[in-house]
């Protein structure tokens, strides 16, 4: 049983409670991330993400740590092109301890200049790690030639230029500015008492105030426009990672159901007509899949693959006829079904611990503005059609929008006319 409620301020609280389990987990969303930037502040919003744990008023960092470790749970936050999460996980009984540790995290992060400095070099680090692995890399150059111009095709972490002038007075102003209450999602699943854990929110959470004369100063480049081409990134390793990328749809999409069927079809699993025809019966490759990034107004589809040097134009052509085929035949019904099972499995297994179905509870919340039930996301599934596979693949799976980057040695000649746009 779901429930909602608002507390005073505007902080939208979404519960569910699990009275057979004997944890609870907790996250605070704040609809703030990348895309919310100014060109000058790309990784911000990490940033502040990663200044939450080093230290508030009332705690050290060497404190929050112990603190989380002695209540025999699990804390952590990440920051997404469009959100950024503080979340904990603990036992039903150490329900107040814990937000009492998230109300603290988050509102009272000293930003100390001496620990920004420090997380710097954390930070510098964690880009670095990107840069050696050339899947996470491919995919960073990928997003920036596909969102060119637009914050989302940013890297959430920012460049080594931007995080270097990050300074306390500017983390402070972007906090001030960017997080308020009508901008914040609370969600909870587990074992709790409904009356219990309103009268803590309540004293925490519900005395936040938005600042006053509060302007935001949003990031003002229009909407996200997909763009196309063929981009080169020559660089000495053992293999070439490629990304095909086509449109997707926003989170809010009538038709998201019918996207992520027409994703798993394509390369979402190993039954997947990619996996099957690129790894099992070519042996062209190790690892291949197809991804469905949705936003709030935009969304792509990105086909991931890694070969040899001598393979990239055959992989990229192969996948080229794939698309192509389901583009033009569709899938067949058995096929759809047993695509259509590995779905509804896929979302059932997430939702058996408290963590994915807190994480449920805030993405409906923040994209769809209520809870979409289980059964109504069993049903939209069930209902998707051969024929609005097949037209929807039309409208998305479009050669005429398709971006192609390849990392590795390799030029861009080395590419049949056939694959990509020459940009």
């Amino acid at each position: 049983m779901t429930r909602k409620i608002v507390l005073d301020n505007g902080v939208r609280v979404v519960m569910e409670r699990l009275s057979a389990l004997k944890s609870v987990a907790i996250g605070v969303w704040i609809n703030v991330g990348t895309r919310d930037e100014n060109e000058g502040e790309g990784g911000i919003s990490h940033f502040l993400e990663h200044m939450m744990f080093k230290g508030t008023r009332r705690r050290s960092a060497t404190r929050i740590s112990q603190e989380i470790d002695n209540l025999g749970g699990e804390m952590n936050a990440f920051t997404t092109h469009e959100s950024t999460t503080l979340y904990v996980k603990v036992l039903d009984q150490q329900i107040a301890q814990a937000v009492d540790l998230l109300f603290d995290l988050f509102h009272f992060s000293r930003l100390d200049s001496k620990e920004i400095l420090r997380e710097k070099q954390v930070i510098l680090e964690e880009i670095r790690s990107v840069r050696d692995d050339p899947e996470d890399l491919v995919q960073e150059l990928h997003a920036k030639e596909v969102l060119r111009g637009h914050p989302l095709g940013r890297p959430i972490l920012g460049n080594r230029l931007n995080i270097q002038n990050i300074h306390q007075t500017n983390l402070m102003r972007f906090r001030d500015l960017q997080y308020c209450p009508g901008k914040t999602v609370i969600a909870v699943a587990g074992n709790f008492q409904v009356n219990e854990l309103t009268e803590l929110l309540n004293k925490s959470f519900g005395s936040w105030k938005p600042k006053k004369n509060r302007l935001v100063e949003a990031a003002s480049v229009g909407l996200p426009r997909i763009h196309r081409g063929t981009f080169v990134h020559p660089k000495q390793l053992e293999q070439i990672h490629l990304c095909l990328g086509f449109k997707g749809i926003p989170t809010s999409h009538p038709e998201r159901y019918a996207a992520h069927t027409l994703n798993a079809l394509l390369g979402g699993g190993v039954s997947s007509r990619l996996f099957q025809e690129v790894r099992e019966k070519r042996g062209l490759a190790y690892t291949i899949y197809s991804q469905l990034s949705s936003f709030a107004d935009v969304g792509t589809l990105t086909v991931y693959a890694a070969t040899a040097a001598k393979e990239a134009d055959s992989v990229a052509s192969v996948i080229c006829k794939e698309v192509e085929k389901l583009r033009k035949k569709g899938p067949g019904r058995k096929e759809l079904e047993r695509t259509k099972n590995q779905l509804k499995g896929t979302i059932m297994l997430g939702l058996e611990g408290t963590y994915g179905r807190m994480n449920k509870l805030a993405k409906d919340e923040i994209c769809q503005g209520r809870t979409v039930s289980l059964q109504e996301m069993i049903s939209e599934i069930d209902s998707v059609s051969c024929d609005q596979i097949k037209r929807l693949g039309r409208e998305l799976l479009d050669f005429d929008a398709l971006t192609v980057t390849a990392l590795g040695p390799i030029q861009k000649s080395a590419f049949s006319k056939g694959v990509g746009c020459q940009s």
